[in-house]
């Protein structure tokens, strides 16, 4: 396994680690709450680098020609996806909580459960794909 590899495993589990503490601790709490925002923040950030990560490893498989499946497909498509709706999650829990609006804070956790939904959605499909892979 390549230290980039490793590297992109590390990252993505610790974005899951990070964003679903985030998100069920903040449903739990049943307020936005300072702590709910870091872990949002540093889940982008994981996930941002492990993304990075694994795009690096298929740009090279495709230089090399390994059959890798690389380029702009649905996984990518879901996998931008998710970005963005993680930095507009984070950006908007930010401003919802420094609004101090207690009926949006109290309230927020709606949105932050839809989009961890989705965003489960591209990280499922990313392991369903390597494990496919290394089956074929």
């Amino acid at each position: 396994m390549s230290s980039t590899l490793l590297f992109a495993i590390i990252a993505m589990t610790t974005a899951l680690i990070s964003y679903t503490a985030g998100v069920w601790s903040e449903k739990r709490a049943g307020t936005l709450r300072p702590v709910h925002l870091g872990l949002f923040w540093f889940g982008l950030l994981c996930d941002t680098l492990g993304t990075e990560g694994m795009r690096r490893i298929a740009e090279h498989a495709a230089q090399t020609g390994a059959a890798v499946p690389s380029g702009f497909n649905l996984h990518s498509a879901l996998g931008a996806m998710a970005l963005v709706l993680m930095a507009v999650h984070a950006t908007w829990a930010t401003v919802t909580y420094l609004r101090r609006n207690i009926s949006a804070v109290t309230s927020f956790h709606r949105f932050s459960l839809g989009v961890w939904a989705l965003w489960l959605i591209p990280f499922v499909s990313g392991m369903i794909l390597a494990n496919m892979h290394k089956l074929g």
